[in-house]
């Protein structure tokens, strides 16, 4: 927990204002806010699409002793939408803006930042908080790549700083339930998780290089990836499926469903064998600049035997099981199967048809005469639990410490490696390499881009 901020200490609330971005909270406002040694100043990086989403959610924590000091973005043309909706949930107090994330760690006033920048700068973004002495949210995946999110894990140890990972099943209630009632043998012994990733998507389509636009730093903007001419197909959103910035649908939507998997199967270990299979259909090469498959394949081994399999598919398709799971997850035990769509879980027995247990149901939901699975756990949500946790200073208290979104993040990861080097991999998971295969140990990392680097030693 760090001590009040050095704007409180030099401000004579009895007579002045608290300057919060370019705005100011009056004495009498600041002394109506609950706890005010327990405030949580953040900062938000990253403001588009599913930024945009986090800013509107933490702003909204406002009467809960949260402010949102400052945002920042590469792109200018974000700022002033974003800001009238801080504003409006921040009571009027508008934050600041910064184009460059480092001059947001520079402010000793901000406890945590937010980050929701594209797949490869959420490493380097959290990293660098660390050493400034931020706590950090990230979003998922929590890195690009292997090597570099090992290095995440290693700064947030550190310097002591709690990272929570926005795999936001960790602190959704009905899904917690499913994991204790897998865990305690709902459904015998599991030994099989899926995970599935249907969305359908059509081509973006294609364009020729050309300048970034005036507001977008675009040198910013590519940060650790390797240089490429400005392409507005590769830009916004797109980036999610190009190797240089993103990791395709299994690396986009797949890190959560990917992590109910594991985390069903009760696993806090690497895989040791991994294959994936798949392409790029239904779009034309010479009509969409794609590199990413939309239809994959992934199978993994532990070495007690149990599978892990995930398939993505992004062309039409049908949904699975009697919940129509197009997003979600699939467990096989010995005694029966679960499915999971979004918050809702059933559970059945051997060859029985109709579900004993399950999200929502007064009856049946017992394991050995253990009647707890009834009501679902409470839960804060994950939003809430990052800053329980800041206040405490404790990462024990996160829901999806650093850890356990690396974790996970690796499964989607080495998939897309094996699916890139066409071969079944054998993994070491204890120093997080390929056995005997020099071409994927390359993939686990990057060449990064000066001044952008992710340091060996953080």
């Amino acid at each position: 927990m760090t001590n009040r901020r050095t704007f409180i200490k030099k401000t004579t609330l009895a007579t002045t204002g608290v300057v919060l971005g370019s705005s100011v909270i009056s004495a009498k406002s600041y002394r109506n806010i609950i706890g005010a040694n327990d405030r949580v100043v953040l900062g938000s990086i990253g403001i588009r699409s599913r930024g945009y989403e986090l800013l509107k959610s933490f702003t909204s924590m406002y009467n809960d002793n949260v402010v949102v000091k400052t945002l920042c973005d590469v792109d200018s043309d974000l700022f002033a939408e974003r800001l009238k909706i801080a504003s409006k949930n921040q009571n009027g107090n508008v934050p600041g803006t910064e184009t460059d994330m480092r001059r947001m760690f520079e402010d000793k006033d901000i406890d945590a930042v937010v980050s929701a920048v594209p797949n490869h700068w959420h490493a380097l973004s959290a990293i660098w908080a660390c050493q400034a002495g931020k706590h950090v949210y990230v979003e998922k995946p929590s890195s690009h790549n292997v090597w570099e999110g090992r290095k995440m894990v290693e700064a947030a140890r550190k310097y002591d700083r709690v990272v929570q990972v926005g795999l936001q099943n960790r602190s959704i209630p009905n899904v917690m339930q499913a994991m204790e009632f897998l865990h305690r043998g709902g459904i015998g012994e599991v030994f099989m998780a899926r995970g599935t990733c249907f969305k359908p998507r059509d081509s973006f389509g294609i364009s020729a290089d050309s300048k970034p636009p005036a507001n977008l730093d675009y040198d910013k903007w590519l940060g650790p990836a390797s240089y490429r001419e400005y392409n507005e197909k590769r830009g916004h959103y797109n980036w999610h499926w190009h190797w240089n910035t993103g990791n395709g649908d299994t690396g986009n939507q797949g890190p959560h469903q990917f992590d109910i998997a594991r985390w069903g199967l009760n696993k806090k270990v690497h895989p040791v064998k991994v294959q994936s299979m798949g392409g790029i259909f239904g779009i034309s090469p010479q009509e969409c600049s794609q590199e990413t498959p939309n239809t994959q394949t992934s199978v993994f081994e532990y070495e007690d035997g149990k599978i892990l399999e995930f398939e993505t598919r992004g062309r039409y398709t049908n949904a699975e099981a009697p919940l129509g799971v197009k997003i979600g997850n699939l467990f096989f035990g010995t005694e029966g199967w679960l499915e999971i769509n979004g918050s809702t879980w059933k559970a059945y027995k051997g060859k029985e048809t109709e579900a004993f247990a399950g999200s929502g149901m007064a009856e049946g939901a017992e394991v050995g005469g253990d009647s707890s699975f009834r009501t679902a756990p409470d839960s804060k949500g994950h939003y809430a639990n990052f800053i329980d946790s800041v206040r405490s200073g404790n990462r024990f208290d996160l829901n999806c410490d650093v850890e356990v979104g690396h974790r996970s993040t690796v499964l989607p990861l080495i998939a897309n490696i094996a699916y890139r080097v066409g071969e079944t991999l054998r993994f070491n998971g204890e120093f997080e390499e390929f056995i005997d295969n020099e071409e994927a140990d390359l993939m686990l990392t990057r060449k990064y881009r000066y001044p952008y680097i992710v340091p060996k030693n953080v």
